[in-house]
């Protein structure tokens, strides 16, 4: 199972691990937070944390370079201290002014601290504003949301001001579309791949999810356009397939019925793709095309049509209904015709249970796409593409971070059986797929 991953990385991690190899015991007196005490338990554990940073930081010196005044003879002395230094540690949600100590080898160089490293990053305060900001917390808000850290750190503290806000998004955003859009597929296993789009201020982004061999689904892409037509998707396409995405082994492309996105995988993937048609979609559609007393029955027979296991039985079944509703409606007849044979792809690979009710819709890439449309919604003015981009990676990432694995995950094997015999058949039978679209 695919290990959660947060929208904005922190980079300390091994820093921070270090610390712990530190021998070291803090003690924190009274007098040293009495100022904190009265603004409550927060600010008083903020206040302590300081101070147990600051003696951290004395302590990892003396571990380096020796005790502070002490008297070692030069040629074994690693270095001296060097007085003090401004800078800001992340604390509460913001950033605060402090000091730290200076040393310096005998070569003259920086003594770089790892206690210094990890409180000093930013982070962890970027993390915290794409979090904010995520969950609807307007650029202005995250003063009145900070945590209580005391009147004496609150006078020191910074950076919640509302263009720094913005500006920590964006940089964090960028970042986190960067490393989406950077993502090499090469190491991933691919079984399917879903491409759907939604509408951003006049925009369509069309969006990728690919689901491994072992049922984890992963956000790979997306691509602007003005809508979601074939020249969107090819390029989508072919910058998965630049980072790694490979179909020897054959994939299945599930698509919410657009012909303009069946068209773009067959032109990069050509015969190695299998389409499956959203089911969903088409009984949506369908139901569009009939007056409302004709709609419910016709939709709770078609749905019946696509659970059939049996594929062969089931398009018979459908093709039957189209030809009654020919005469009354036969816009409707026309619209369930479209593409029918692809909505039984799946069935025909001998797939049943949760694995096929999960692969004949688009429900897993559609949960993805209704965060990022829940967070884009809070925005009042687009800027340009690139914001509109930033917010759908930013959507994207934050909806990977509570994925499972696809539903009927243990059947995925069958899945991949059935994809190697359509890449290669046996040498005397044709493809059960390609005879059942001629």
């Amino acid at each position: 199972m695919k290990k959660k991953v947060a929208v904005v990385h922190v980079d300390e991690a091994e820093e921070a691990a270090k610390l712990a190899e530190l021998p070291f015991e803090a003690t924190v007196t009274l007098s040293d937070v009495a100022g904190a005490i009265k603004d409550g338990l927060l600010a008083f554990a903020s206040a302590t944390g300081l101070v147990v940073m600051h003696q951290m930081m004395e302590a990892e010196l003396t571990e380096r370079i020796g005790m502070k005044h002490a008297k070692i003879p030069a040629p074994t002395r690693v270095g001296n201290w060097h007085g003090t230094t401004k800078g800001s540690v992340v604390l509460g949600g913001r950033q605060v002014k402090t000091t730290r100590p200076r040393g310096r080898t005998r070569d003259d160089q920086e003594v770089e601290l790892a206690t210094w490293k990890v409180f000093g990053s930013a982070d962890l305060l970027n993390s915290l504003v794409v979090e904010r900001m995520l969950a609807g917390v307007a650029t202005r808000r995250h003063q009145d949301v900070a945590e209580p850290v005391g009147d004496e750190l609150e006078q020191r503290a910074k950076g919640l001001s509302k263009s720094a806000i913005s500006r920590r998004f964006v940089k964090a955003t960028e970042t986190a579309m960067a490393e989406l859009m950077a993502r090499r597929l090469a190491d991933l296993d691919v079984a399917v791949l879903m491409i759907d789009g939604l509408t951003v201020a006049g925009s369509c982004v069309v969006v990728a999810l690919v689901i491994t061999t072992a049922g984890a689904k992963v956000p790979v892409g997306l691509w602007l356009g003005d809508t979601e037509n074939k020249t969107v998707v090819t390029a989508l396409l072919a910058d998965l397939t630049a980072r790694g995405l490979s179909a020897e082994k054959g994939v299945l492309c599930v698509l919410d019925g657009a012909k303009a996105l069946a068209a773009g995988v067959k032109k990069v993937f050509g015969d190695h793709v299998l389409v499956q048609r959203c089911t969903l979609h088409k009984r949506r559609n369908l139901v569009g095309h009939l007056p409302k007393e004709l709609a419910g029955s016709v939709d709770k027979r078609l749905a019946t049509i696509f659970s059939d296991p049996d594929a062969d039985r089931a398009l018979a079944a459908a093709r039957r209904l189209a030809t009654e509703l020919q005469a009354d409606h036969p816009d409707a007849a026309g619209s369930l015709r479209e593409g029918l044979d692809d909505m039984f792809t799946v069935r025909r690979m001998g797939i049943t249970g949760a694995l096929a009710r999960s692969l004949t819709n688009t429900n897993c890439i559609e949960s993805m796409i209704s965060i990022a449309r829940r967070t884009t919604g809070r925005v009042t003015r687009w800027k340009d593409g690139s914001m509109k981009k930033r917010w759908i990676a930013a959507g994207m990432l934050e909806a990977e971070r509570s994925f499972r694995r696809v539903r009927g995950c243990k059947d995925m094997t069958k899945l991949v059986d059935a994809l190697h015999r359509h890449v290669d058949p046996p040498a005397d039978t044709a493809s059960q797929y390609d005879q059942a679209a001629a």
